[in-house]
């Protein structure tokens, strides 16, 4: 079996690392499966996902002239739905909410949140127009432009932050 771009493969996980994951293939080849191809998840740890010695398909991504051999197993994965919108079987999704390394009340420090979800935005508010829409959030925007200022202004001594001689 030659190792061809698109073919899939199965193999030994031989060694897992923070940026991938080696495997063992036929032929006594090795490739490396990128964290970004290992699952259709944001992985955050390859180890939540793989450990050595598990046997894992994979697809061949790609080969190089110095014989690197590129792997995916997300991509080499049958993606059969059970319906429409509905996730596969055995599948985990991880939760972005539940991630510790999101600040306490979204990305805003001043406390908003930017998702963007039906009736949770502060410019949606049914029949407005764009420009409704827009003249509010400019509006927001110097607000906060005008409160960072402040803020800043103050932790310098509030002397207009001019050199020092």
């Amino acid at each position: 079996m030659s190792m061809e771009v698109g073919s899939i493969v199965e193999g030994v996980v031989s060694g897992i690392t923070n940026f991938g994951a080696f495997v063992n293939l036929p032929e006594g080849k090795v490739g490396l499966v990128h964290i970004s191809e290992v699952a259709d998840v944001y992985v955050n740890d390859v180890k939540e996902f793989l450990k050595e010695q598990d046997k894992v398909k994979v697809k061949i991504l790609s080969v190089d002239e110095k014989g690197k051999i590129g792997l995916s197993i997300k991509k080499a994965q049958e993606k059969k739905l059970e319906e429409p919108g509905q996730e596969p079987k055995n599948f985990e999704r991880k939760s972005f909410e539940n991630r510790s390394a999101r600040p306490e009340g979204g990305f805003n420090n001043a406390g908003g949140d930017f998702r963007r979800s039906a009736g949770n935005s502060r410019y949606n508010s049914g029949n407005t127009s764009f420009e409704d829409k827009l003249s509010k959030f400019l509006k927001d925007s110097d607000e906060r432009l005008t409160d960072l200022s402040r803020k800043t202004d103050s932790k310098r001594g509030g002397r207009g932050g001019g050199r020092r001689r």
